[in-house]
């Protein structure tokens, strides 16, 4: 006689739950009546999204402050000298 198992109840029924739930949610997440209106959400958020970055960027930059793309191309301009050390090292290395 195998002794009951709470771990193994709760899993068996948790997937049994999990399955059950997907089914529906995938039947609920392809309705038309559901996606018009999350998409239509989605939208408003990104240009909300959008509106917010562009306002940041330029209290940054009225501020003085470096804007994030300043902050790449100085990062990117870092990489390449950092690059070109490397390979001026190695030729020093070679001529040694």
């Amino acid at each position: 006689m195998t002794a009951f198992n709470p771990w193994e109840s709760y899993k068996k029924l948790f997937y049994r739950w999990e399955a059950t739930t997907a089914t529906y949610l995938e039947q609920v997440l392809r309705n038309p009546l559901v996606l018009q209106p999350a998409g239509g959400m989605l939208t408003a958020v990104m240009k909300v999204k959008a509106a917010t970055n562009k306002a940041r960027t330029s209290w940054w930059g009225n501020m003085g402050l470096p804007t994030k793309h300043d902050q790449e191309r100085t990062l990117h301009k870092l990489n390449q000298l950092e690059s070109r050390l490397m390979d001026l090292e190695e030729k020093l290395a070679e001529r040694s």
